[in-house]
């Protein structure tokens, strides 16, 4: 039996190898949809300048939308007519093409960069749904149609859209002789190096607010805590304390550090005061506890735990140190994420000999076996919306990322076009 549960704590064991990577940027596929996906038409928008657009804004929102899974776009070969304005728009057309929503737009230069002003229509009550106008300097072409995507998917569907957050990932090629951190964009796009090793990178976390990152660095021989501010790239050791220090994850408020300590050999969760540098032990077993995760009220955190002879779930009280099991099916279940609103729980789940994402209601326990597509899922990372997981997978022996929403229905996969990828994790909405 594979040992899964400890892979975070003990990667360095199989990572300890050599690699060389320079690039590694994530193209989005999106393998399924909603059965019940609106048909929208994002017309390519009229642009009146004769020099070429830094970004083809309208593809990137129609790429958006698509990805989702929540929408069907029309291809734009596929359009009959291209309108720009409203008094363009022939309704009847775009409903025998059956078409739900028709988005239109125009791009004009302005004194600080372009304007792009869209409207999103009605096809079969023949109105506009809403419109809005957008301004950005041409280095923000890319975000300006990221938070058109945005504004869009939130108005028809009611839910956030995270179009605009960040993923940071770790790359490696197969040789292991150099591990590199990236960040960008949610769909691959931007990719920039953060930091790079000849040592094994595990465990990115973000902080609450998305400025700073944690992870775990084994470049001093040992595995030891990193932040890193992505604004300015300044690097601070936060946690290396005797033995081994592994698993970052920031309180909901950003204050607290929860991580894995080994002091004596046997790993615990512990809880790091950022402010005061101050540590409190939360766990105390013979069993392995690592993996934690915060519940989103900051009261509590969930973690594995070989307490009860496999890995599973359980949760631990801050305020009294009780601890409660929160899994039972299947002999294998760790490395759980919880959602924004505290209502479910994603985590790697062993069905027979293979490994798949798994969600959980927490009130009631009810289970889902979200992907069976790939093999050996890992490290699920949800995103803020609480609607989509990341995770890493393996696929025709390189690993790769993809996603699946927490319902199942939406799938997509995020394979790198130049090394292996792993250690997803989504960033929150960024202000």
């Amino acid at each position: 039996m594979v040992n899964r549960p400890f892979i975070s704590f003990f990667l360095f064991l199989s990572l300890m190898l050599t690699a060389v990577i320079s690039r590694a940027e994530l193209v989005i596929e999106v393998t399924q949809g909603k059965q019940s996906a609106m048909p929208i038409a994002v017309v390519p928008f009229a642009w009146a300048g004769n020099e070429q657009l830094p970004e083809d804004v309208s593809a990137i929102v129609a790429n958006d939308l698509a990805s989702s899974g929540y929408f069907s776009v029309m291809p734009a070969a596929n359009m009959i007519s291209r309108p720009s304005e409203l008094s363009q728009v022939v309704y009847p057309d775009w409903s025998r093409l059956q078409q739900d929503f028709v988005v239109i737009g125009r791009i004009n230069a302005s004194p600080t960069g372009y304007a792009v002003e869209f409207h999103v229509l009605d096809v079969h009550q023949q109105v506009e749904v809403f419109r809005h106008r957008v301004k950005g300097k041409a280095s923000q072409l890319r975000d300006v149609a990221h938070y058109i995507s945005d504004f869009i998917f939130k108005k028809l569907t009611g839910v956030d859209g995270v179009f605009s957050t960040k993923l940071i990932y770790v790359t490696t090629n197969q040789q292991r002789t150099r591990f590199n951190l990236n960040y960008a964009d949610a769909d691959g796009a931007r990719e920039q190096l953060i930091f790079k090793s000849k040592d094994p990178i595990i465990s990115p976390a973000w902080s609450p607010d998305g400025k700073t990152v944690a992870y775990v660095s084994f470049e001093n021989g040992k595995s030891e805590i990193f932040f890193q501010t992505l604004a300015t790239g300044k690097r601070e050791k936060i946690a290396a304390f005797r033995g081994s220090n592994s698993a970052p994850a920031f309180s909901p408020d950003g204050k607290k550090l929860a991580f894995v300590r080994s002091q004596l050999g046997n790993p615990d969760i512990w809880i790091l005061d950022l402010p005061t540098r101050s540590l409190e032990r939360i766990t105390r077993h013979y069993g392995i506890d690592t993996e934690p995760q915060w519940m989103p009220d900051g009261e509590s955190l969930i973690f594995t735990s070989s307490r009860a002879g496999g890995p599973q779930i359980y949760q631990v009280s801050l305020a009294d140190k009780k601890v409660k099991r929160l899994t039972f099916e299947g002999r294998y279940n760790a490395r759980a994420r919880v959602t924004a609103d505290g209502r479910k729980m994603v985590y790697v789940h062993q069905a027979a000999d293979r490994f798949h994402i798994a969600s959980q209601e927490i009130k009631t326990g009810r289970v889902h076996i979200l992907t069976s597509e790939t093999e050996l899922d890992e490290s699920p990372s949800v995103a803020p919306n609480g609607s989509m997981v990341v995770y890493a997978a393996s696929e025709a022996d390189r690993s790769i990322l993809a996603a699946v929403s927490v319902d199942g229905e939406v799938k997509f996969r995020l394979p790198s076009r130049y090394g292996d990828v792993r250690e997803p994790a989504w960033s929150p909405i960024l202000q």
